[in-house]
């Protein structure tokens, strides 16, 4: 009798120690709170801080679970402050291996190719969950592509990083260049391809347009690149007119002015991306020296000022039509 007694005593015991390791785990790797995934700002603080932060966010349900959770599990690895991402329904086992091991939640910034520093120095600026401000950059600095970064990192750090993303991309671009260019320098490159950027949205036609540029570089002829006249006119501050490149911006006095000096301006225009200089580097091989925009985003190009005016009188009447609804396609 004493030893069934014994015996149902120590199945008891042995059930109600399975049903707290079924409690145990259930709390540990069951389901959580989360009703969707989100970020998380964890700050740098106790246990205790972290655990507030998260019941505050909807991560966990109960605090003094989590800090009892973090401290058995403390060998593991230390918790993390940072912004991190927590998915839905998350466990207590999988929150503290987010602390631990998880990425930080990156952010992201994209400049366009094309745009001057004035603009680029805005868009940085305006970027959310950085720090500090910035100055518009030295012309043609940025290289222009998304860059990645982490709550509360400086704005110049960013700029820092996108100006030497820009040196390593135009070396590396330049000793890979095709030979016999009309260009000595990379910093020569990197000012033709900020025209040449700037003229034509597509860019299956930069090779295109940049031989023509080089074609006339080979010529010494002027460039006479409308973008330039507007850099001169706005001085940097916009990379289009409410209007065509009239009369008066063409007698701009301005070293920037293509149709006044000869050769490239003494800088970019604005910051090109690779596949804009890549374009200045290896250029289509055509004879071209001329071509006019078709009013349709592409140009149609000429070997000589014949077929440039056969190719004006083309388009002439789609150009009328433009010039009524306020912008006209520019010939080159």
């Amino acid at each position: 009798m004493r030893r069934g007694k014994i015996i149902l005593f120590l199945w008891a015991l042995v059930s109600m120690l399975s049903l707290g390791r079924m409690a145990e785990n259930q709390a540990y790797d069951g389901p959580g709170s989360l009703a969707s995934g989100t970020s998380v700002v964890i700050p740098s603080g106790s246990t205790k801080v972290v655990a507030v932060r998260l019941k505050a966010a909807g991560v966990i349900r109960h605090p003094w679970m989590f800090e009892a959770a973090a401290w058995l599990t403390r060998g593991k690895f230390p918790l993390r402050s940072g912004e991190f991402w927590f998915p839905a329904k998350a466990s207590l086992h999988q929150v503290l291996d987010v602390l631990r091991f998880a990425p930080e939640v990156e952010h992201k910034i994209t400049v366009p190719g094309g745009l001057t520093s004035i603009q680029i120095a805005a868009i940085i600026n305006n970027t959310p969950d950085a720090t500090g401000s910035v100055a518009p950059p030295p012309e043609g600095s940025i290289l222009p592509q998304t860059y990645a970064y982490l709550r509360d990192t400086t704005r110049q750090t960013i700029l820092n990083r996108m100006e030497k993303a820009m040196r390593r991309a135009l070396a590396k671009a330049w000793a890979h260049r095709a030979p016999g260019l009309p260009l000595q320098t990379p910093e020569q490159a990197l000012v033709l391809a900020s025209i040449v950027q700037q003229e034509t949205p597509l860019p299956a036609e930069l090779p295109r347009i940049a031989s023509v540029y080089e074609n006339r570089l080979i010529r010494k002829m002027k460039l006479q690149a409308d973008p330039t006249v507007i850099y001169a006119v706005t001085h940097g501050a916009q990379t289009s007119l409410r209007h065509p490149v009239d009369a008066q911006n063409l007698s701009t006095d301005s070293p920037y002015n293509t149709y006044l000096h000869r050769s490239l301006p003494p800088g970019p225009i604005c910051s090109p991306d690779l596949a804009a200089i890549n374009a200045v580097l290896h250029p289509a091989s055509t004879k071209d020296i001329y071509f006019v925009a078709t009013g349709k985003g592409g140009h149609v190009f000429a070997r000589n000022f014949k077929e440039q005016l056969a190719n004006i009188g083309r388009y002439q009447a789609l150009r009328n039509q433009q010039r009524l609804h306020g912008a006209a396609a520019p010939a080159h």
